[in-house]
């Protein structure tokens, strides 16, 4: 491997990339005169002349656990040093409390403790106190896979603790640097006219990976970025962004994607969150880049929140480009609308009323980026506190599933002009207050199809009915019922006596008493026609007939 191609991971095994200045640098930082590769690992020390180390067992030279780096070096001479000790280093020993008559339960039991502990190798000193390692550690280390390496000719303990930290020193200064230099690139890309595309690319090249911004309702933003999401991750990512907004707070997350760690980030502030971004790399993030991660959230937070001001001001824009288009101003409306960046549908269309108010943002922000990208086909605006969309007359069923997602409700009109856009507004506040559960979607034309009781019905002609019909309605059920059945066939036959007399199997005159004590109960003169009709219209709205 060549100087220029060796990697130098931080205490959290983080990979960056080293050209050869560095390296120089570093090696020139180790106060020893061996000659070792970047970061120390336990090939590069027994490569190294001046240790005079030699790997003895637990181990050979196709083992990745050779090439894995070495967080410290420290010697302990104690029967169970572990309390003490951290994963990832070399502990080197003299060897005091082992000899060739050791129990071998007690030695196997003290590489055990070494392994559990996460240790990566054992260093025996020879020449001092034994002149060769014990058989008995030898079978130890090599039954347990604890790499066993000889440290002969009185090497110095305090040699290789020394160079072992001194390169971990260095690689933190030059990862301080790293994060330094990284921080000024992200600062003078958000600088750049195209200043969030620019810190998502800066902060990929920086870190070696992908990145993807979201929304505040979980869309992919479309930002240009070298390097594009893996297939395979997309749902998975959707799902955690998702799951990360619906917080509705600053949070993060980790997911794996094959081999890769994913991090999701919202932006914004609680209350307040914008999007989310995603980064994708080949290991967890360092505190560097998670740092530098969170200087693109600060200022990928910026730049939402200047593009959610424009997108307030386009929606007080829109407001009033629905005030115009009621008041007829359709040709100001119109050129208004292209200047902004879009047009209106073309006639003939629909007015759409939302049928419940609307909680939260999210729902306003889709509908914020349905008016956008599907401009020419749907136009969206709040006045006072309704939600009014106007589509295409055949574009309705993209608003709908934008609707559906949210539970929404919504009443159409039936097709019209600009110029009849009151009109629309007032059949679809009609549609939309016929709405209901299981039936979310409502068209003017059913109503009409109802004929005028449907009319009647969606203008909230039902409470009306009830207050006339109040005394009625108090009777017992079967009181009730009899009175209901009497009007309704007597008004069916005009008024007259002897048919509904027939029909209802009672005797001419007991109809007459039945309808006398109703006109009483109801304070109605039945002799008139308005007072029929009224009745009539109350009966079939509150007991509507097969």
């Amino acid at each position: 491997m060549s100087p220029s191609n060796r990697v130098l991971p931080s205490r959290r095994w983080r990979i960056c990339r080293y050209d050869r200045k560095r390296i120089d640098k570093l090696c020139a930082i180790a106060r020893t005169d061996a000659e070792v590769d970047v970061p120390t690992t336990l090939r590069a020390l027994l490569a190294a002349p001046s240790f005079h180390l030699r790997l003895l067992a637990g181990a050979d030279d196709s083992s990745a656990v050779l090439d894995e780096p070495l967080l410290w070096a420290h010697n302990s001479d104690l029967l169970d040093p572990t309390p003490w000790l951290q994963p990832g280093g070399l502990l080197l020993t003299d060897g005091m409390h082992l000899s060739a008559d050791s129990d071998p339960s007690e030695v196997d039991a003290y590489v055990a403790r070494l392994v559990e502990s996460g240790t990566r190798a054992l260093g025996f000193a020879t020449g001092i106190i034994h002149d060769e390692v014990p058989e008995v550690l030898r079978a130890a280390c090599g039954g347990l896979g604890m790499p066993l390496l000889e440290v002969a000719d009185r090497t110095p303990f305090m040699s290789i603790i020394r160079h072992v930290s001194d390169v971990l020193a260095a690689e933190q200064r030059e990862r301080l640097e790293w994060s330094l230099d990284a921080q000024r690139a992200i600062a003078r890309a958000a600088l750049r006219p195209d200043g969030l595309g620019a810190i998502l690319t800066e902060l990929e090249q920086r870190l070696d990976c992908w990145v993807a911004l979201f929304d505040s309702i979980g869309n992919r933003i479309d930002v240009r970025t070298r390097i594009a999401m893996p297939t395979e991750a997309e749902a998975i990512v959707d799902d955690a962004v998702r799951a990360a907004l619906a917080r509705g707070n600053r949070s993060s997350a980790r997911v794996i994607v094959g081999t890769e760690a994913v991090t999701v980030q919202t932006v914004g502030q609680r209350g307040r969150i914008r999007g989310a971004l995603a980064v994708g790399t080949a290991a967890p993030l360092d505190a560097a880049g998670s740092d530098l991660v969170a200087s693109v959230i600060a200022l990928a937070s910026i730049a939402l929140e200047q593009s959610r001001t424009v997108e307030t001001a386009r929606r007080q824009l829109r407001s009033g480009l629905l005030e115009l288009l009621l008041a007829g101003v359709i040709d100001v409306a119109g050129r208004t609308a292209q200047r902004l960046g879009g047009r209106l549908p073309e006639a003939p269309v629909r007015v759409a009323v939302l049928g419940a108010a609307v909680e939260g943002q999210s729902l306003l922000d889709e509908l914020d980026l349905l008016a956008g990208e599907d401009a020419g086909r749907v136009f969206v605006a709040e006045r006072d506190v309704e939600v009014v969309a106007v589509v295409g007359a055949d574009d309705g069923g993209v608003l709908e599933r934008v609707l559906a997602r949210h539970g929404m409700p919504v009443g159409f009109s039936a097709p019209i002009d600009w110029d009849e856009l009151p009109r629309g507004l007032t059949e679809a506040r009609q549609a939309a207050a016929r709405t209901r559960s299981d039936q979310p979607v409502v068209r003017f034309e059913r109503l009409a199809d109802e004929g005028m009781f449907g009319l009647l019905r969606a203008s909230g002609a039902e409470t009306i009915a009830r207050r006339l019909l109040a005394p009625l309605l108090a009777l017992p059920a079967a009181e009730r019922e009899m009175y209901v059945r009497t009007a309704t066939v007597w008004l069916a036959h005009n008024g007259s006596w002897d048919p509904p007399s027939k029909e209802l199997g009672v005797h001419r005159q007991t109809l007459r008493n039945r309808i006398t004590a109703l006109e009483a109960l109801l304070d109605l003169d039945l002799g008139t026609f308005p007072a029929r009709t009224e009745l009539w219209s109350a009966l079939h709205l509150l007991f509507p007939t097969p």
